[in-house]
């Protein structure tokens, strides 16, 4: 029985890989499937679970224009100066395409732009680098699960050179335990990490899983997507005829100040009621002090998107969101530990060459600044929406990033800034 079952794991992949050519010589559906304008328009603002993992749909609105938004919970947050708001009211020459939702982090986002390489080369991103992110263990694996895509899996894997970044991400990913039962998807993957070339069996096993992968994105990406275009026109109505950055600042502060009036922390009043009232709030005081965002993984897997965003010379917008000083003040978040994460970021990224960055960590003490605890608010969005807007509209200067494979050290996750 031994002997028959290592001849199994032997010729297995062999067996998998005739089956699958013998799959793509009887005919799967091609990838042709031409998305309306009204889909297009749906799709970028739905944060869709199936769009995120897939290709057909995000790589077809890049090509009309569209520029990623890559970031995680605070994109959900679609109050009436939220980027995609703007942009349509106001007709701008662009329109952003929301990549993530909560839980989402760098090593989600490298892997998810795996199948979108080519619409990110020579073009323009903003990106969305939350300090939560950078907790002591890094990607959470039930998160990094829920977006894992075996489409942009298989197209990594047919492109991985042996190089240090990419043996890193091949090692990240296998802690990740998320491909499950794929026995030749996961053997790939271990080969990467290994320095290690495919042999021809895994490869023709890609391509299919690939084509099978593709087939079913342009068959199924739309069926569930949540349909946001009624909010958006909605929100677009409170907005003034012609775009003024003062008239809609007073018009933040008037809606923040409406919607945060239930609670001292100037928190909408909807998330208070339904998360915070109560025992629970009482339960939170001083409940943050021991938090620690600058020892993390995280710094690592962020060095990955860098090297992508380098190998596609994509031109980056980051942007460093604030926390509510309110809310940490309250549960004991020291803001000695948020700067020295905050300025360990900014070093990261310019030291490289990444150097539009907007820094907004500082700006946690401003009034209806912040929506919630953690997220982006009315004037947040807007004092964002004043620095996207000419770095998408006007030409911008072609990066130069210098790539320092330090950054996926251990050394560097676990160094601490005191200063820049």
């Amino acid at each position: 029985m031994k002997a028959k079952h290592a001849l199994w794991l032997v010729c297995a992949p062999v067996v998998v890989a005739v089956g699958i050519v013998a799959l793509l010589f009887l005919g799967l559906p091609k990838n042709t499937r031409q998305f309306s304008k009204s889909e297009l328009q749906m799709g970028a603002i739905s944060l869709s679970n199936d769009i995120f993992k897939g290709q057909a749909l995000k790589t077809q609105a890049m090509d009309k224009g569209y520029v990623p938004f890559f970031g995680s919970s605070e994109l959900a947050r679609q109050d009436t100066m939220h980027p995609s708001v703007l942009a349509a009211k106001y007709k701008r020459s662009y329109r952003p395409f929301l990549l993530g939702k909560a839980g989402a982090q760098s090593l989600t986002q490298f892997f998810g732009m795996q199948s979108m390489t080519k619409n990110l080369s020579g073009k323009k991103a903003v990106f969305i680098l939350s300090p939560q992110w950078f907790t002591k263990v890094g990607q959470n694996k039930n998160a990094f699960a829920a977006y894992y895509s075996p489409l942009s899996t298989a197209s990594w894997l047919l492109n991985a050179k042996n190089t240090f970044a990419n043996r890193y991400a091949a090692k990240r990913l296998l802690k990740m335990d998320a491909m499950g039962q794929d026995v030749l998807m996961k053997e790939s993957v271990q080969k990467i990490a290994k320095g290690q070339s495919l042999s021809l069996g895994l490869r023709v096993y890609l391509h299919g899983r690939l084509k099978v992968s593709q087939s079913e994105d342009q068959l199924f990406t739309t069926v569930d997507i949540k349909d946001r275009m009624a909010n958006l026109f909605k929100k677009e109505r409170n907005l003034p005829k012609h775009y003024s950055f003062q008239e809609l600042d007073k018009i933040a502060t008037v809606i923040g100040q409406r919607q945060t009036n239930s609670n001292g922390f100037q928190i909408y009043n909807k998330t208070f009621e339904t998360k915070l009232k109560g025992e629970r709030i009482k339960r939170l005081k001083g409940e943050q002090r021991r938090f620690d965002y600058r020892r993390s993984p995280e710094f690592g897997d962020l060095e990955l998107v860098l090297n992508q965003f380098k190998q596609s010379n994509t031109n980056v917008l980051f942007v460093m969101p604030p926390v509510n000083a309110k809310w940490a003040k309250y549960t004991g978040l020291s803001t000695k530990m948020l700067k020295q994460t905050n300025q360990k970021i900014k070093y990261q990224l310019k030291s490289q060459g990444f150097t539009n960055v907007l820094d907004l960590t500082n700006k946690g003490n401003v009034k209806y600044f912040m929506q919630d605890t953690i997220h982006l608010g009315w004037r947040g969005w807007l004092a964002v929406d004043k620095k996207v807007k000419p770095f998408l509209e006007k030409q911008q200067r072609q990066p130069s990033y210098q790539i320092d494979s330090y950054y996926y050290s251990k050394s560097w996750q676990n160094k601490v800034m005191v200063k820049e």
